[in-house]
C-alpha cells in the first residue's frame, strides 16, 4: 500500500490494472453535516431590487398545486392527471428549498392527499428519496426513456369523473424495466448557467493530457438546434433554467406552460382547465414586480439561488482536499470555474465552486439506466455537482444509498471511466481515506 506522503502522481497509478484487485475502503462517512442549512438564500452581490424579486419568486417555489388552484394550501393550478410532486419546493426541500430529497420522503401522503385514489408503489419509502420513474423500452422493445409519472389525480376531490390510472410499475419492476432519477439540487445553478461553452471546453483540455493517462473521457451533451453545451439534469440534457424549470413543471406537476403547452397525458373527464394552464399573465404582478408566469418564477429562483456555503476548513479536510486532487477526482470534479458577464451583479465574473467539469462521462454498467438523453448514452452521466454535497442526504442519480463511501465506490465497474481514480482511493492510507471524505462533507 502506498502512503499519500509519497503525494504519488496519477502517471504512476495509471500503470496498475483493475483485474484481480481488491479494493475496500476504510474511512467511514461523518454522515449529513449538522447545523442551520448552508444554502437556501439569495446569492451575495445583488441589488436592493434583485434581492427584493428573489424573496418573490422564493414564495412561489415553495407553493404547493391542486388541479384548480382552489383548495386552501394548494393555491396552484393544473397538477395532474399524473404527477410525481405538488410543488417545486416540496421536492427541492433539503436542507433549504432549492436542495434536493428531505429525510421524510413527501411522495407518500401525495399519494392519497385530498383523497387520491394512488397506492404507494414498492420502490418508494417514508425514510428513502423522493423519485421519479422511467421505463427504459417500451411494450414492442423500441426505447422509451421517459417519465412515468406515480400518480393519478382519480378521485381527487378536485378532479370529479376523471379516470386515469397508474402505471402498472409491478409488471415494469417484474420485465427490469424501470429506472428512477431523484432531484438535483439547484442551488448555485445561476453561476452554472452563465459558465460560457468557451471555459468549459478550455477546463477539459488543460487536463487532457492527466485524463488521458486515467482513462478519463467525457464530453460535452450539447443542444441538436443551435449546438450549445447543455449542462442541466443528470445528463446534462437541458440548456437554461428556463426549460429545465418548464420541463419539470410540466413532466413532474403535469402543469402545462407557455414551453410545453399541451398535456403529457389526457384520460376522459380529466381535462378542467383552459390550456397551457401556466402562462404568461397568470400571475398578477401589477402590485409586486414580479415575474409573469410560475415557470419563470420557478427559474427565476433558481438564478439567483446562492450556491451553498463550505464548512470552516479543519487540518483533516485541508488534508482532504489535497487528496482530492492527488487521486484525480478534481479531474472531473472540477473545483472551480468562471462566470461570463450577467445582469445580475452577483452572478457576474464570479468562481463557480461547483466541483463539476459539466461534461458527460461513462460510468460503466453498474451505474448504467439504459437511457440515452441527446448525446448521454446509456451509462454517461453529468459529473455530479459536490458543492453542498456535506447537507445531502441521499447520493447518485436514483438516490440508491445514504453512505458516502458506497457512492464513490459505484463510481468503478465495467466500462467506468472512474475506475482508476477508485482504485487509488481504495489504496489510500486509513486516514487519507477518512480526511478525503470529512474534505467532501465539509462542501
Amino acid at each position: 500500500m502506498f502512503s499519500l506522503s509519497m503525494r504519488r502522481p496519477t502517471q504512476f497509478l495509471a500503470v496498475f490494472s483493475l483485474a484481480g484487485a481488491s479494493l475496500w475502503a476504510q474511512g467511514a462517512d461523518p454522515g449529513v453535516r449538522s447545523g442551520p442549512p448552508a444554502a437556501g438564500g439569495p446569492i451575495q452581490g445583488l441589488t436592493s431590487d434583485q434581492t427584493a424579486l428573489f424573496n418573490l419568486v422564493a414564495t412561489r417555489f415553495s407553493d404547493l398545486h391542486s388541479v384548480g388552484g382552489a383548495i386552501t394550501g394548494e393555491p396552484g393550478q393544473g397538477l395532474g392527471p399524473g404527477y410525481n410532486g405538488n410543488g417545486c419546493g416540496a421536492c427541492h426541500a433539503f436542507p433549504a428549498p432549492g436542495g434536493s430529497s428531505p429525510a421524510v420522503n413527501p411522495q407518500i401522503a401525495m399519494a392519497t392527499l385530498d383523497n387520491a385514489q394512488n397506492a404507494v408503489p414498492p420502490f418508494l419509502s417514508s425514510n428513502g428519496p423522493i423519485r421519479e420513474a422511467r421505463f427504459v423500452l417500451n411494450p414492442d422493445g423500441t426505447p422509451d426513456g421517459g417519465v412515468h409519472n406515480l400518480f393519478s389525480i382519480q378521485g381527487r376531490t378536485d378532479a370529479p369523473g376523471c379516470t386515469f390510472a397508474q402505471p402498472n410499475f409491478q409488471t415494469a419492476l417484474a420485465a427490469n424495466n424501470v429506472v428512477f432519477r431523484i432531484p438535483t439540487p439547484a442551488y448555485g445553478a445561476g453561476l452554472i448557467e452563465i459558465i460560457s461553452d468557451e471555459t468549459i471546453l478550455a477546463n477539459q483540455a488543460a487536463t487532457a493530457s492527466q485524463r488521458r493517462v486515467l482513462g478519463i473521457t467525457g464530453h460535452e451533451n450539447r443542444n441538436p438546434n443551435d449546438g450549445t453545451i447543455t449542462r442541466f439534469g443528470w445528463k446534462a440534457q437541458n440548456k437554461s433554467l428556463m426549460m429545465f424549470s418548464g420541463e419539470a413543471y410540466n413532466v413532474e406537476m403535469g402543469v402545462t406552460n407557455d414551453l410545453f403547452p399541451t398535456e403529457r397525458n389526457m384520460a376522459p373527464g380529466c381535462k378542467f382547465n383552459s390550456l397551457p394552464e401556466d402562462h404568461l399573465d397568470s400571475v398578477d404582478n401589477s402590485a409586486t414586480g414580479g415575474s409573469p408566469s410560475f415557470t419563470e418564477n420557478f427559474a427565476t429562483f433558481m438564478r439567483l439561488l446562492a450556491p451553498p456555503a463550505p464548512a470552516p476548513m479543519t487540518s483533516s479536510s485541508a488534508n482532504g482536499s489535497a487528496v482530492f486532487a492527488d487521486i484525480g477526482c478534481s479531474l472531473c470534479h472540477t473545483p472551480s470555474m468562471t462566470t461570463e458577464s450577467s445582469l445580475f451583479s452577483g452572478l457576474s465574473q464570479q468562481p463557480a465552486s461547483l466541483f463539476s467539469d459539466l461534461l458527460v462521462h461513462h460510468m460503466g454498467t453498474g451505474l448504467a439506466d439504459g437511457i440515452t438523453q441527446g448525446t448521454a448514452g446509456p451509462d454517461e452521466f453529468r459529473t455530479a455537482p459536490l458543492w453542498g454535497l456535506g447537507q445531502r442526504i441521499f447520493f447518485l442519480h436514483d438516490g440508491r444509498t445514504k453512505d458516502l463511501v458506497q457512492a464513490i465506490l459505484a463510481h468503478r465497474g465495467e466500462g467506468s471511466e472512474a475506475n482508476l481514480v477508485i482504485f487509488n482511493f481504495t489504496t489510500l492510507d486509513p486516514q487519507s481515506q477518512q480526511d478525503l471524505l470529512n474534505f467532501l462533507r465539509s462542501l
